[in-house]
């Protein structure tokens, strides 16, 4: 199962993440454009260690928020949503082009993330954004019981989903992530590793209340907030090398 993280957070002298050390074990680097986190610097440095360790690369846009670091969310119109996709996606799909890499998919942030897994015309705003983009771009967005209707929403727009799950959070019922609000939705480095282990081996998770269900991914979001993240990544890439 490839592997994916959010990189290139850092802005000016505010530092966010280890993304030299995660980069090496990753497959997808996710790179803030800009209005979450991330400035030309960050970008232009985070590319290069895409490059040098040949990682793909994704566009990682968010709702004009860096003051909430992408985590409010906005009621923004679709043309709105949509320039606002379009101007980040082009700043990285540019600073990209400089170091001849290419941009592959766009993983969007935070608060716009969680609304457009809530809110079905926000998702397909966002796939219209991504189809009308003038390069080949996949959707990463999170892995749920109702894929196979994300899949067709995508198809109609002509756009290809990538769907991620993630290593070290509990899900419900529904396939969806327990509120953070919720006691026991971080799971601890033990849990986290039996679940890639069972996602790795059985395609299922175990939810909050004990149920067990089949859970369709392509790649797995970790993290690499620190040394002990970057840790966590290295034990995460072997147990997807078995």
């Amino acid at each position: 199962m490839l592997l994916n993280c959010d990189l290139g957070e850092s802005y000016g002298s505010w530092k966010m993440g280890e993304d030299a050390l995660a980069m090496p074990h990753i497959d997808l680097a996710n790179i803030a454009c800009g209005f979450h986190g991330g400035d030309s610097q960050v970008m232009t440095r985070t590319l290069a260690l895409a490059k040098q360790h040949n990682v793909k690369v994704g566009a990682h846009p968010s709702y004009p928020d860096r003051q909430g670091f992408g985590r409010r969310s906005m009621a923004l119109s679709k043309h709105e949503l949509t320039c606002d996709l379009h101007y980040q996606i082009a700043a990285l799909s540019g600073m990209a082009a400089v170091q001849g890499v290419d941009v592959h998919y766009v993983k969007p942030h935070g608060a716009l993330y969680n609304d457009m897994m809530a809110n079905e015309d926000i998702l397909i705003s966002v796939l219209e954004a991504v189809s009308r983009y003038p390069s080949d771009l996949k959707l990463m967005m999170l892995a749920t019981n109702q894929a196979a209707h994300h899949i067709e929403l995508a198809k109609n727009t002509g756009v290809t989903v990538l769907f991620e799950a993630f290593a070290d959070r509990r899900y419900t019922d529904a396939g969806t992530l327990t509120p953070r609000s919720q006691a026991g939705s971080v799971l601890n480095k033990e849990q986290m590793l039996a679940q890639v282990s069972q996602l790795v081996n059985e395609g299922r998770v175990t939810t909050d209340t004990g149920k067990v269900i089949a859970l369709q991914a392509d790649t797995l979001c970790v993290h690499g907030d620190n040394a002990e993240g970057v840790a966590a990544i290295k034990e995460i890439r072997a147990l997807c090398a078995r």
